[in-house]
């Protein structure tokens, strides 16, 4: 590798070139620091420097003694939802159960005739309202209230307010996709910390902390891809470690909120400096009115509103009206109710139907899936299942740091007959190959 450069900011502009000319691809193991100063006449600290620019940007990644190494490019991944021709039983979306949603036609009416224009109200009124009352009484203090377009959304926003290219983030594992997406093209760090049946493993989050992360993303309740939840011991102990660090941002994405038969249990110390609750509509009024409520502290919702008035300004004001119209109905409480149990009863159908078969399950799900932990990989059985025609997802798809085996299935449109022969059908292939489950996570 040539280059010619005297100071910090060359050495970095001639390594970002090539790598973005293809010249360096990603794997790349760049010239030892003593070797390339010497290369070019410099002080060492020069091109320390210059590759810690690199590692902070994104562009390569530090290996402690191994060296420093041209980071992977940007790579796809997985969405949620599965397309609309597939000859198998979907039951790897991650959707909700489309009938359970509000018929957009009884919304309609809502709308105003008027159209909005730049300038007004980033909120309706109305809506800001139902959002406060949603998120006051989980919010030990005051808070600023903002909207965007879903979780999703809200996540990505809140990070580049706060984080540059390169800063490390604590995140569950395994891992929501959209997470793993965000992070990833954000060109941030990803720092995994396992979950277990009471949410975030603390020792390994303390070590997160400890090695220097900027944020932490935590599922509540609902964790997706697991179905798990934070405990009210273990949100107390996750409390008690970001007490120690109240620099860190602390996002907290509770996306199954009024559909999750579990309490929320606040994470968020008095003490923290920035941090965000997020709560989604897209769960109970589906993803094409997916909005997002996010209550935080002042100083991040003056980044977030920057940040978006920079870009739309607001959250469409027609969706707006219809997820307004949805929430204030009388009848919206009466929804809400039937499609927590129905959800309830189908997670709790299926892992019933499987313990039956002789796969006993954690009897602490929630969400739209259940999780079924595996002791090696899964495609062998995805596949098996796809030829007695179920599509399910593996949950390699959700790893980060460590390996996260184990299947997840949708339970959302399941109905009884079906449960029973998911059931069947996945202990028929466990039955050739017993070693696969672990049994110990039950």
């Amino acid at each position: 590798m040539k280059i010619i450069a005297k100071t910090a900011g060359e050495i970095f502009d001639s390594i970002r070139s090539k790598v973005h000319s293809g010249e360096l691809t990603p794997g790349t193991l760049l010239p030892p620091v003593r070797e390339l100063a010497n290369q070019l006449g410099v002080n060492r600290n020069t091109v320390a420097l210059a590759y810690k620019r690199l590692t902070d940007a994104g562009f390569a990644l530090s290996k402690g003694r191994n060296g420093t190494v041209i980071r992977d490019a940007v790579a796809d991944v997985e969405l949620e939802g599965s397309t609309a021709d597939l000859a198998l039983r979907d039951l790897a979306s991650g959707n909700p159960a489309a009938e359970v949603l509000p018929p957009l036609s009884d919304l309609v009416p809502f709308i105003r005739s008027t159209p909005c224009l730049y300038g007004e109200a980033a909120i309706r009124p109305d809506l800001e309202k139902a959002g406060r009352a949603w998120l006051q009484s989980d919010l030990p203090a005051d808070f600023e209230l903002n909207l965007t377009g879903g979780a999703v959304d809200a996540v990505e926003r809140v990070l580049a307010t706060w984080l540059i290219a390169g800063d490390r983030v604590a995140v569950e594992d395994p891992c929501f996709l959209s997470s793993i997406s965000t992070l990833r093209h954000n060109r941030l760090q990803v720092c995994p910390v396992p979950v277990d049946t009471e949410g975030m493993q603390c020792d390994a989050l303390a070590a997160q902390l400890e090695a220097g992360v900027k944020a932490v993303i935590i599922t509540p309740r609902a964790h997706n891809p697991t179905g798990y939840g934070l405990s009210q011991a273990r949100a107390a102990q996750i409390r008690t470690l970001l007490a120690g660090y109240p620099q860190v941002l602390t996002i907290v994405d509770d996306h199954f909120s009024l559909l999750s038969t579990q309490d929320y249990h606040h994470v968020i110390p008095e003490n923290t400096q920035n941090w965000v609750l997020i709560r989604s509509t897209s769960k109970f009024l589906g993803p094409d009115l997916r909005l997002a409520f996010v209550a935080s502290d002042s100083e991040t919702s003056a980044r977030l509103r920057q940040r978006l008035n920079a870009g739309t300004n607001w959250v469409s004001h027609i969706l707006q009206d219809l997820a307004g119209a949805s929430m204030t109905s009388p009848r919206f409480k009466q929804q809400i109710a039937e499609a927590r149990q129905r959800y309830y009863q189908q997670r709790e159908g299926l892992v019933t139907a499987l313990k039956r078969c002789g796969i006993p399950l954690s009897p602490l799900h929630d969400g739209l899936n259940v999780w079924i932990p595996l002791a090696g990989d899964s495609t062998a059985i995805v596949w098996q299942m796809a030829q007695r025609g179920w599509l399910v997802r593996g949950g390699e798809s959700f790893a980060l740091g460590s390996t996260s085996n184990g299947l997840r299935i949708t339970v959302s449109d399941l109905n009884p007959a079906e449960t029973e022969q998911i059931a069947h059908s996945l202990a028929t292939i466990l039955s050739t190959s017993r070693a696969t489950f672990l049994s110990q996570q039950a």
